[in-house]
């Protein structure tokens, strides 16, 4: 998984120290002429047959025939059936068993691209899990409980992160406003915990995983066979500072659950477009978004599948990004440098069976890390250096915020004992992950103290402030984090902006200056 307690699949997180998350998207490629004339009807050509798996689909419209009416009746020709559409990007998700559908639609009149996403028939199939969260038993707890200084909650000792971007002290003046939202659009959170509960925003919360909004109550929830790493996520946002547990990045703030995740763990790109939409139009303003859009880790543009797929996410989250909302991504877990000349990569699709290929990561992009207007954020550890596992690249990072780290290679200053970032886990437990997973939803709470400071700003102006007060953080004389001799990564870049870090670590007490 891609996440911190590595469930096996898609969020990013990573099972410390182990070797990190894997990723993935796909490519389906239709091999047959299609039975669709360029007017959109059907040719003398007979109706397509479903004679392969049932997959999912995006069909993206050109800008100018939104008119989806249209291109349903294409796709019905075509042996598809429309799941649903979202008119204002020119979307539409849909289901079919013919091999040849994408191929068959792209002929369309008015359809600019359109691919499978995923390489798994519905439903896909779980790869299992790799790891799980670390819990601390009840003593320990309490032996914890008993160091909190006056104002802390109980477990705070514990979270090193806060101090190192000086949360603590922007608490010390505001917890944030009550009129921000922040959601998850990860494996959905249990807002039933007692340190969620204070701060859920039941209305901007959804169930995304078909592609089409599910709005019945608790449908956000992830089940007791699902990854935590939602839940934990959304702890780190805005756990509430109440004498319980934990303290969030923004405990003043709402936090709001978007279920994009299968039951395996996959997170696919009608739902990703899904999330994003929910979110543009239900008064969201920071969405946090910890994963990478599966089966494949790159989807590359020169694929027409995977450009598909490429294009329906930017559609939604550009969308988003007009509606007021801001984008924060976390950079991935594989200490790639996401601007070199080539890539391996040997986990896609990773919903079938992987290979190994050689991918350029600037026309094959890990999506929605390396889209436009996302804030890409990489992980450093509790000495401040760039996490052992976290993605880099000049010109890709834009700040940096604690995702933890291995404890042998970064260890915490007491009372601190773990590098890994302790918060919420489903049924009211706590527990340590790490990854870029746990980065990007600090950059999160932090966006969301700058729009909490700033409630008329945009989300441009809230991106450059969030990058402008960054800490400035210097490269690294020599970057050998395991100690063996041998460069591990290289920075590029000065210290005001680089590789590692972007524009700095996050600064939470300058978010809440006016």
């Amino acid at each position: 998984m891609k996440s911190s307690g590595s469930w096996g699949l898609t969020p990013r997180a990573v099972a410390i120290p182990a070797a990190l998350a894997l990723t993935g998207a796909l490519a389906f490629l239709p091999t047959s002429a299609g039975a669709i004339g360029q007017d959109g009807h059907a040719t003398a050509a007979p109706a397509a047959t479903a004679d392969g798996p049932s997959l999912s689909y995006v069909v993206n419209v050109r800008p100018g025939h939104h008119d989806s009416s249209r291109i349903a009746k294409a796709i019905k020709q075509a042996g598809g059936t429309v799941v649903t559409s979202y008119d204002r990007i020119g979307v539409i998700v849909a289901h079919s068993a013919n091999p040849d559908f994408a191929k068959t639609l792209r002929t369309v009149r008015g359809v600019a691209s359109a691919g499978a996403t995923r390489t798994a028939p519905l439903p896909a199939q779980s790869t299992g899990d790799t790891g799980a969260p670390k819990l601390l038993s009840e003593k320990e707890r309490k032996a914890v409980a008993a160091r909190a200084k006056a104002g802390q909650d109980p477990l705070e000792p514990l979270q090193w992160d806060l101090p190192a971007i000086k949360a603590d002290k922007a608490h010390e003046k505001t917890l944030g406003s009550r009129k921000v939202t922040v959601a998850v659009i990860d494996t959905g959170v249990d807002d039933t915990h007692p340190d969620l509960a204070p701060n859920f925003d039941r209305k901007a919360s959804v169930n995304c995983v078909s592609g089409k909004p599910n709005t019945a109550d608790g449908a956000w929830r992830p089940s007791a066979e699902e990854s935590p790493h939602g839940t934990h996520v959304a702890g780190e946002i805005a756990a509430a500072k109440n004498g319980v547990g934990v303290t969030g990045v923004a405990p003043g703030v709402k936090v709001s659950g978007i279920k994009v995740s299968t039951t395996a763990g996959f997170f696919y790109t009608e739902a990703v477009v899904c999330g994003f939409m929910w979110a543009a139009e239900h008064g969201v303003d920071v969405t946090n978004n910890s994963y990478y859009t599966d089966p494949w880790y790159f989807n590359c543009t020169g694929d027409p599948d995977q450009k598909a797929l490429v294009d329906a996410v930017r559609r939604a989250s550009s969308y988003a990004e007009r509606k007021g909302v801001v984008n924060v991504a976390a950079a991935g877990n594989e200490n790639y440098d996401l601007t070199s000349d080539k890539i391996t990569d040997t986990s896609s699709p990773n919903d079938t069976t992987p290979g190994e290929r050689v991918i350029d990561p600037s026309t094959c992009l890990d999506i929605p890390t390396q889209l436009p207007g996302v804030v890409t954020t990489a992980s450093t550890g509790a000495k401040g250096l760039k996490s052992s596992f976290s993605n880099h690249g000049l010109g890709v990072i834009d700040v940096a915020a604690p995702g933890g780290d291995s404890t042998v290679y970064q260890k915490p200053a007491p009372p601190a004992e773990d590098g890994r970032i302790y918060n919420t886990l489903p049924g009211g437990k706590y527990g340590y992950m790490a990854g870029t997973s746990m980065a990007s939803p600090h950059a999160a709470g932090v966006a969301a103290l700058i729009k909490s400071t700033h409630p008329r700003a945009s989300a441009a102006q809230v991106k450059a402030l969030l990058k402008g007060q960054a800490d400035d953080t210097a490269c690294p004389t020599s970057y050998d984090i395991d100690g063996d001799g041998k460069i591990d990564a290289v920075c590029e870049g000065g210290k005001g902006y680089n590789g590692f870090y972007g524009a700095g670590l996050v600064d939470a007490l300058d978010a809440v200056k006016k």
